[in-house]
């Protein structure tokens, strides 16, 4: 698991929807800046998409099953369990800020069953976007986090002003360092952090994907993957 927020923020705009599945992916623009699509991916048995209001109790019965898994490594555990009104509530205000130029929030779904959640997060400088996932323990070594990680780093890239993409999680999660390094991303740093779960010793790994890199991985599978 790498960070993977559950705040979003609530600031206002109007973008058209675009969705994509296999094809181009377009962007819009606010006054804000760019637009994240509103995407539809999918990889044989796993869809990643954005949540919708009629997802919530199966996201809430999802989390409510996770909770133990998730609670060394996710901060926003702490503040669940959550009534269905604010899980509707929460997928709104994820909507309302992507179409303000913020984060994509998605979920991961497996066999049309809620088996995570994912996201394209704007926590870095300009031309940057952070991968985060978390996976529900009953689908585990399945490669879903892998998955989500590849499938959202090709739709990162296919954004013309998105230079490089990273995971970032805490040293103590080994599992999730395990992602990164499967698809190829390079390990640039180790920083302290404050630590924001239970599990988290407050060193914080960072992994970075250059769009160069991963288009030459593209072209020559054999190299990272």
């Amino acid at each position: 698991m790498s960070r993977s927020g559950r705040r979003a923020g609530t600031t206002r705009a109007h973008a058209s929807r675009t969705i994509a599945r296999g094809g181009g992916i377009v962007a819009g623009l606010t006054d804000q800046g760019l637009v994240l699509p509103d995407l539809v991916l999918r990889e044989r048995r796993t869809t990643l998409r954005t949540w919708s209001v009629a997802d919530a109790e199966a996201l809430g019965a999802a989390i409510a099953a996770s909770i133990e898994h998730l609670r060394p490594w996710m901060g926003w555990v702490a503040a669940e369990p959550q009534t269905v009104a604010a899980r509707r509530a929460w997928i709104l205000e994820c909507e309302r800020d992507r179409l303000a130029g913020g984060s994509l929030v998605l979920g991961v779904f497996f066999d049309g069953a809620v088996a995570g959640g994912c996201g394209l997060h704007r926590r870095l400088e300009a031309g940057g976007l952070e991968i985060g996932y978390w996976i529900h323990p009953a689908v585990l070594r399945r490669g879903l986090a892998t998955t989500a990680g590849r499938l959202l780093a090709d739709a990162a890239f296919a954004l013309p002003e998105i230079s490089f993409v990273e995971i970032h999680h805490d040293k103590a999660n080994v599992a999730s360092g395990g992602v990164p390094r499967k698809l190829g991303f390079e390990l640039v740093a180790e920083e302290p952090r404050q630590p924001e779960a239970p599990g988290e010793i407050g060193i914080e790994c960072r992994w970075r994907m250059e769009r160069v890199a991963w288009t030459r991985a593209l072209r020559h599978p054999s190299l990272s993957r």
